[in-house]
C-alpha cells in the first residue's frame, strides 16, 4: 500500500472484523455474515447512502470466498461490457469452483437492456451478482432481476461508528500514526460527514494536510468549518443535506405549508436532484398523508409522475410545483396508512387464520360439496346493495381496523358505514 493513495483507500478494510457498521447484516450471528462464513452467497443488491461500505463489503466477500472479482460501473459500462465480463467469467469457471463475483456499482443507472443482459448469467449461477445502489431497487431494478436477488439495506454510520473509524485511522494509518493528532472537538467533522465514512476520512485528510511542519495537529469544530470553506446550506445530493432537505420537503407538505414546500422543492431543483425521485416522494405523500381526505391527490401525483416523464426538464419543475402546492394545501389524513399498519400487526399476531367457508370460492363440484361458498349473501340481491354478514375470520369478528378521521370526505364515508353497520362504526 502506497502513501500516495487517498486516506479512504488506505483504510479500506480487508475482512469483516475490520469492517465498521452494518452490524445488522455482518455482525456476529447476522444473516449475511453467516452466509459469507458458510461460503454460500447468493446474488444480492446492497441499498444504502454513499460511503457506508457497499463496495468494500463486496470486495471482502470476494476475498473470503477466494472468488474471481469483476467490477463494472453503471455510469461507464454498456451491454457490450457486461457480455465481455460474463464471457470472461465463463472461460475462467472451473468445475466445482465458486462462482465469480460481478460487482456493479450504481446498478440503478443500468438501462433495462443492460439489466436484461445479466439475467441468464445470474439465473444459471454463472456469476454471483452484487449490485450497489443509493436508490430504492423496487423502482430502479427490473422485476425479473430483482426477483433473483436478495436486497440488503445498509444504514448511514452512526456517531459511535464514525468515532471508532476516526480513532482507528489516527492510530493505524501508515501516514497519520507518525503525526500527533489531537481530536479536541468532533461535532463538526461528524456533522459534515453525514454518516459517510469516505467523506469523514477525506475531511480528516484535509485537516491534517493543511497543517505545515511536524507540530501537533489539533482538530476543532471551528477549524473544520474554516478549512472546508463550505456553505452549510449547500445542497449535496449525495450526502447528509440530501436527506435533510427531502425530510424538510416531506414535513412541509405534511404540515400544510405550501410556501415552505415549494422553497424546499426549489432547493432540490437547484441542487440537481433527480426529478423522478421528487415525483416518487409526492406519490407516497399523496397516499400516506393526504389519503382519503382528498383521494384526488393520488390521481394528481400519479399524473405528475407520468407528465414529468413525457415533458422532461426544465419544464417538469412546473409540474412538480403544481403538485407540491396542491398536496400541501389539501386536507390531511393518514387513516389508510394506519389501517394497513393495524391490519399487518393483527396478521403478525394471529397468523394465517382460515378463510370462512362462506367467503371461499367454489369453482369445482368437490368444493361445493365441502360447503365452499355456502350461505354467502350476494350484496346486490338486497336493498341498497348491502346485507350484513361476517367478512372477517370468527376470531376477529367485530374488530375495527379502519377509523375515519375528522375531515369532510371521511366523515361522509363514516356516516355511510354507520348507516350500513350501525353500532360497529359509532
Amino acid at each position: 500500500m502506497t502513501t500516495n493513495q487517498p486516506l479512504a483507500e488506505r483504510m479500506r478494510p480487508k475482512n469483516l472484523d475490520d469492517y465498521i457498521g452494518q452490524t445488522h447484516l455482518v455482525g456476529k450471528g447476522a444473516v449475511l455474515r453467516k452466509m459469507i462464513e458458510a461460503g454460500r452467497v447468493p446474488s444480492f443488491i446492497l441499498w444504502g447512502p454513499p460511503g457506508v461500505g457497499k463496495t468494500t463489503l463486496a470486495q471482502i466477500i470476494a476475498n473470503r470466498l477466494e472468488a474471481p472479482f469483476y467490477t463494472l460501473s453503471a455510469i461507464s459500462s454498456g451491454v457490450k461490457d457486461v457480455r465481455e465480463v460474463i464471457d470472461k467469467a465463463k472461460s475462467n469457471r472451473f468445475f466445482n469452483a465458486v462462482s465469480p463475483i460481478l460487482f456493479i456499482d450504481e446498478i440503478h443507472r443500468f438501462s433495462k437492456s443492460q439489466q436484461d443482459s445479466l439475467l441468464g448469467a445470474v439465473e444459471t449461477g454463472l456469476v454471483t451478482l452484487i449490485g450497489a445502489t443509493t436508490e430504492n431497487p423496487s423502482f430502479e431494478v427490473i422485476r425479473p432481476l430483482l426477483s433473483r436477488c436478495q436486497v440488503y439495506t445498509l444504514r448511514s454510520l452512526d456517531k459511535d461508528d464514525l468515532l471508532t473509524l476516526l480513532h482507528k485511522t489516527i492510530a493505524n494509518d501508515t501516514v497519520l500514526k507518525k503525526k500527533k493528532i489531537i481530536l479536541a472537538e468532533t461535532d463538526s467533522i461528524l456533522r459534515y460527514s453525514g454518516g459517510d465514512a469516505r467523506k469523514l476520512l477525506n475531511i480528516l485528510d484535509l485537516m491534517v494536510s493543511a497543517e505545515n511542519g511536524n507540530h501537533a495537529v489539533e482538530i476543532t469544530d471551528a477549524k473544520v468549518v474554516e478549512r472546508l470553506q463550505e456553505n452549510p446550506a449547500a445542497y449535496d445530493k449525495g450526502g447528509e443535506m440530501h436527506y435533510d432537505i427531502i425530510s424538510a420537503f416531506i414535513k412541509s407538505v405534511r404540515g400544510s405549508d405550501p410556501d415552505a414546500a415549494v422553497y424546499w422543492l426549489a432547493r432540490m431543483v437547484a441542487g440537481g436532484e433527480d426529478p423522478e425521485f421528487i415525483a416518487r416522494r409526492l406519490l407516497i405523500l399523496a397516499a400516506e398523508d393526504i389519503g382519503l381526505a382528498n383521494p384526488n391527490a393520488l390521481l394528481l401525483a400519479n399524473a405528475c409522475f407520468d407528465a414529468l416523464r413525457k415533458i422532461g426538464w426544465p419544464e417538469g419543475r412546473i409540474i412538480l410545483a403544481e403538485t407540491t402546492v396542491y398536496l400541501a394545501a389539501s386536507p390531511k389524513s393518514n387513516s389508510a396508512y394506519k389501517a394497513i399498519e393495524t391490519a399487518l400487526e393483527t396478521v403478525n399476531q394471529t397468523g394465517n387464520l382460515p378463510v370462512p367457508l362462506h367467503l371461499r370460492n367454489a369453482p369445482t363440484k368437490l368444493m361445493k360439496e365441502l360447503d365452499y361458498g355456502k350461505n354467502y349473501k350476494y350484496a346486490h340481491d338486497y336493498e341498497n346493495n348491502f346485507v350484513q354478514q361476517d367478512f372477517l375470520p370468527p376470531e376477529l369478528a367485530g374488530q375495527r381496523i379502519w377509523t375515519g378521521q375528522a375531515n369532510p370526505a371521511e366523515q361522509k364515508l363514516t356516516e355511510q358505514m354507520k348507516r350500513l353497520w350501525g353500532d360497529r362504526y359509532s
